[in-house]
């Protein structure tokens, strides 16, 4: 029997019981976490209080209770160095925190280059390793130069003793050690025992494929990840000299990981001709899709949210940031009432009995459960009581039904989850503090890029309160009496010239930036937007789904936007397609606090050039380019994420099911490999099949297209990429109309503004450079 085509009538059968198999749940007994396996509860957990990072964001004076949130920020990891170690062995050979802070010559990544190549800030006090470090392994780990790190103090903040630790290994701190990488902390790794410890070869592990891609290898260690690696980033107001030699002075907590290349992050040997490596590394530089792990089949990469003016949020949200609560939404835990000085006041969080006050956070706002709920949902998707978590999806691929991550559960039997719930107020209190706008005319040659023209930013004032500050201000007119904030009778109010008048009056005074959050928070469709979809079409916080508990009613009863029009590279003319309900259609209102170091634009980066430099100039190229191109639509390319070269889906022998496994044997494969792809197809043709499928008609002429695909890539294997492509194009319209997210036009839409007089644009410019 010809090999390939056995190999294709097996794949087919496999896309067949993948998608057509409904495994049953199987009994099991509750799960606990690590901490609470080894007898350790919440209060065992202290909050690490040294003022460590005193010279980071602008030297800013904390009392205790900040000091402890910004600790909890920055080197708080919730027990899930144990998640990240288990994705490295089930993440089909591309994945490793390990290799991503190693500084071993077969690695593209090292200490030198970490920020250019990675994005990631290189921790002050360490240097890069030139040789394997025989106390720890043989491993290339950056070598601590500087004063030591208090939170490796493990009498003060004592691990969790489990497996090794405390035979063959020590318990370690509760925070584990610094690695050289602001974000990632390094652990023992408790399953690394005597027989392990024999097996370890750290020179094989780096450079032997057959050896580290061995899905039950053991690490010396493990890494955990705060929330750090995703939020930290150069000051724009005191920014490197060296980018990759950053002082503390140059670091900033709350910016954003802006220079962070997710597709070189998680796959520490890129492959090119893999498509899976496509996949992940198709989204711009500083955006990322958080639902990679727990996939809902939409490739939809967002940009890491920068946090700034926290109080003046928070404020907004008392004022329109209702949102009702329902099932297990409920047992989400709330903040107290908090009372702070002015302008801040009383905070409400909870109003019973199903109703929060809260802001958005998602660029979808769908994590609308109030302050705590919001920052659960972060830390369990990084991790945090895996042990459950990874229970409720099928790691990585999708393709069986979710089920939701109950919060009762997580309560009952995680004790990092009590823990991460106990340091939330401190964290907010560290932001309140600290989240105040980086300002160009701050920065360092900053008044340069600054108009004086007073007569040119009173007319950019005018031109933003008639065409912006509806959705851009959290300092608004109060609407007529009988008229609700974002009701139908609103928006056509805020197209009035009395609106028009008073948002006037508010932004020509002198303390309009004061205290302005730059935006309303609210939810808009993405009908009227005219942006990219895909982030609108995530599921996961749907009804039922994996992130149901943490999603307001508010949220899940949101109505349907109806149709959009997504353009067809293939027929060259536009598709309508039909927006799903259920919460699914909406983008919320981003801010544009610092907007001059922010760029590139949009929620998912795509307009303007991304500048590898975090300079001031650096980022004045990319303001410049990305503000012209927001502005000005006709500039933009019309960008679609396409693949690079000829690629294959390669899924490795020891990433499979046994089943899977002897069946590659069968035919003495090490991989299942589908293609040639060819290069410059849509990433999103493939990345976006809804595997999710729940039609029994709908999955069977999935795998029938699948087959086809199969089969007909098979034809063209050792032809040109333009026969590939000859090949493929029959099929994309039916595989379009099988995917999540047919919408690939990354960069279209939030035209507002372009019909303006390009003096009025330019003008417009000069005040957003102010902000």
């Amino acid at each position: 029997m010809n090999d390939h085509r056995a190999l294709g009538a097996a794949l087919l059968a496999i896309v067949s019981l993948l998608l057509l198999a409904c495994p049953e749940e199987s009994g099991r007994g509750p799960i606990v976490d690590e901490a609470m396996a080894a007898g350790r509860t919440a209060d065992s957990m202290p909050q690490a209080d040294e003022d460590y990072f005193q010279r980071m964001d602008g030297g800013i004076a904390l009392d205790e209770d900040e000091v402890k949130g910004r600790n909890t920020w920055l080197v708080w990891t919730a027990g899930n160095d144990a998640f990240w170690d288990y994705l490295a062995n089930n993440s089909f050979g591309v994945f490793d925190l390990l290799k991503i802070i190693s500084s071993h010559p077969s690695l593209p990544n090292r200490r030198s280059n970490r920020f250019s190549y990675l994005g990631l800030i290189n921790e002050p006090g360490f240097e890069q390793a030139t040789a394997p470090d025989p106390e720890r392994y043989g491993l290339w780990l950056d070598r601590r130069v500087g004063p030591p790190d208090p939170f490796e103090n493990a009498a003060k903040y004592p691990g969790v003793k489990i497996g090794a630790r405390g035979d063959n290994l020590p318990v370690g701190s509760l925070y584990g050690e610094a690695t050289g990488v602001l974000g990632l902390r390094l652990f023992p790794n408790p399953d690394f025992d005597q027989e392990a410890a024999a097996r370890w070869d750290a020179e094989r592990y780096y450079t032997d494929p057959s050896y580290y891609n061995d899905k039950d290898l053991v690490r010396p260690y493990r890494v955990g990840m705060s929330c750090a690696f995703c939020h930290v980033g150069p000051n724009p107001v005191n920014p490197p000299a060296d980018p990759e030699n950053p002082a503390w002075e140059n670091v900033s907590s709350n910016v954003g990981a802006q220079y962070f290349w997710i597709g070189r992050i998680f796959t520490f040997n890129p492959d090119p001709s893999n498509f899976v490596w496509q996949l992940i590394n198709a989204p711009y530089p500083g955006s990322l899709d958080t639902s990679l792990v727990a996939t809902d089949s939409v490739l939809n990469p967002r940009t890491m949210n920068a946090v700034y003016q926290v109080g003046p949020r928070l404020l907004a949200a008392q004022k329109w940031g209702r949102e009702t609560l329902a099932g297990g939404g409920l047992d989400n835990d709330q903040l107290p009432d908090l009372t702070f000085p002015p302008p801040i006041g009383t905070l409400r969080s909870f109003e019973p009995p199903d109703a929060v006050w809260t802001p958005h956070v998602l660029k979808d706002g769908s994590d609308s459960v109030g302050i705590l709920g919001a920052l659960n949902r972060v830390y369990i998707n990084i991790g945090t009581f895996h042990q459950e978590w990874v229970n409720h999806f099928n790691l990585l691929v999708g393709g069986k039904p979710q089920s939701p991550m109950e919060i009762a559960v997580a309560k009952r039997n995680s004790a990092y989850w009590q823990a991460t719930n106990d340091r939330a107020i401190n964290l907010a209190k560290f932001f309140l503090k600290a989240s105040s706008p980086h300002l160009l005319k701050d920065a360092p040659g900053g008044a340069a890029y600054l108009s004086d023209d007073a007569a040119v930013l009173a007319r950019g004032k005018e031109v933003f309160a008639d065409h912006c500050a509806r959705c851009h201000s959290s300092k608004l007119p109060e609407p007529p009496p009988g008229i609700d904030y974002f009701s139908p009778e609103y928006d056509e109010w805020t197209a009035s010239d009395d609106f028009k008048q008073q948002m006037r009056r508010l932004v020509l005074a002198e303390d309009f930036l004061d205290g302005n959050f730059l935006s309303n928070d609210h939810r808009y469709s993405v009908a009227e937007l005219g942006t990219n979809v895909c982030s609108a079409l995530a599921t996961n916080a749907l009804a039922g789904q994996v992130w149901d508990n943490f999603s307001s009613q508010t949220f899940k009863s949101l109505p349907a936007v109806g149709p959009v029009e997504v353009w067809n590279p293939y027929t060259g003319s536009y598709d309508v397609y039909d927006m799903p309900g259920g919460g699914r259609g909406y983008t919320r209102s981003p801010s544009l606090v610092s907007l001059w170091s922010t760029a590139p634009f949009l929620l998912n980066n795509s307009v303007g050039t991304f500048v590898n430099d975090p300079s001031v100039a650096g980022r004045m190229r990319s303001f410049d380019d990305s503000i012209e191109k927001l502005l000005w639509p006709e500039k933009r390319p019309g960008t679609i994420f396409r693949t690079t070269e000829t690629s294959y889906l390669r899924v490795a022998r020891g990433y499979l099911p046994d089943f899977l496994e002897r069946l590659l044997e069968l035919f003495d494969k090490e991989m299942i490999e589908i293609g040639p792809i060819p290069a410059g197809t849509p990433v999103g043709l493939l990345g976006s099949l809804d595997l999710d499928l729940t039609d029994a008609r709908k999955k069977l002429e999935l795998a029938e297209v699948l087959a086809q695909v199969i089969k007909e890539l098979k034809k063209v294997e050792g032809k040109s990429d333009e026969e590939a492509a000859a090949a493929l194009r029959p099929l994309a319209p039916k595989l379009l109309a099988l995917s999540k997210c047919p919408d690939l036009v990354v960069d279209r839409g939030h035209e507002y503004g372009s019909e303006l007089a390009d003096a009025d644009k330019r003008a417009l410019i000069e005040f957003l450079k102010t902000m």
